[in-house]
């Protein structure tokens, strides 16, 4: 599998917290959301593949098995998002504020 983030694949995401790889994958998503407001679809496509991405690797993290439902409900919730029907009736401003809290507590913990 060809990974976009090679550094991160091989093992340096693993490092991070969950706190620390969910302001990441925040990161991305804002990214895409920015991307798509201004019509760039593929700089959009993109940062969303980055962030699907940085998801999956979260998921394959051995300490989060305990919070892996939770995980997989976000990937799926922003796959709906982006490009289902949205049938969580999702917006730019919830998925912002909802990685805010932790890019705030990633902060936090360094």
């Amino acid at each position: 599998m060809s990974f976009q983030h090679q550094e991160l694949a091989q093992g340096r995401w693993f490092t991070f917290s969950l706190m620390e790889q969910m302001a990441h994958i925040g990161a991305e998503v804002g990214r895409a959301i920015n991307w798509k407001a201004k019509g760039n679809r593929q700089y959009s496509r993109g940062a969303f593949d980055r962030a699907l991405e940085l998801l999956d690797l979260t998921l394959d993290d051995q300490k989060h098995r305990g919070h892996t439902r939770e995980i997989a409900r976000v990937r799926e919730a922003l796959v709906d998002y982006f490009f289902g029907e949205n049938e969580f009736a999702s917006t730019d401003e919830a998925w912002n504020k909802y990685f805010l809290h932790f890019a705030l507590a990633a902060r936090k913990g360094r």
